[in-house]
């Protein structure tokens, strides 16, 4: 049983998993929230395989908690902070986090590689086309790096080497053991700040898939 925690607004619920980094869903309600995690649990599947662990084939979740969700949640990123992600991270789970995100941006990167350069676009005619997704990723990772105490311009999206540079300093401070405080001044802890990485890239990895069909 994985023990999830939901952000809650009156617009958007946000549940995801505590010790499965990246796997979150967002849905109207608790109830589907919990549906559409548990849907996604095969596309989150492959990811736990490739970091080296194994995946419940037929997941079932305890909540365990629940914490009000922010005006960000309402437009849907996970932006509240559970106390859970106030506990310590061993060296174990510091290592599980980075196996767990190396993972995500390897199937991300394997996947965009392939990908057509026009993307479907939404039930609206909105999304960002493949090398602007792309572009987002990146720059949303440099961008976070200020949360985890690390300072790097965004990477060209060709520029393989500073992507590279980027995620290893970012890898080498969630990969760390952690007394479950803050990175940083006004940062994000270790827990949260893998979640959130993970999360990002996978979404958008989710999306490209989708929307490459």
């Amino acid at each position: 049983m994985a023990d999830v925690y939901l952000e809650v607004t009156d617009k958007k619920v946000f549940a995801a998993c505590l010790d499965w980094p990246g796997w979150g869903r967002f849905a109207k309600t608790e109830d589907d929230a919990l549906e559409a995690l548990a849907a996604y649990g095969a596309r989150y599947e492959p990811i736990a395989t490739a970091a080296g662990y194994s995946f419940p084939a037929s997941p079932t979740f305890k909540v365990v908690e629940r914490c009000p969700g922010t005006s960000a949640t309402q437009f849907g990123v996970p932006d509240a902070h559970p106390d859970a992600d106030g506990r310590a991270v061993s060296r174990a789970v510091a290592t599980r986090q980075k196996k767990l995100l190396t993972a995500a941006w390897a199937a991300f990167g394997a996947f965009s590689a392939t990908a057509p350069a026009s993307l479907r676009k939404g039930p609206r005619g909105g999304g960002r086309d493949r090398d602007k997704m792309i572009d987002h990723v990146v720059g949303a990772e440099a961008g976070y790096g200020r949360k985890i105490g690390i300072k790097h311009p965004q990477p060209a999206i060709t520029d393989t080497e500073a992507i590279a540079a980027l995620r290893e300093d970012i890898l080498t401070v969630l990969g760390r053991p952690s007394d479950g405080s803050a990175l940083t001044d006004n940062g994000w802890t270790s827990r949260y700040a893998t979640r959130r990485y993970a999360w990002h890239v996978l979404d958008h990895l989710w999306e490209m898939q989708d929307r490459a069909e």
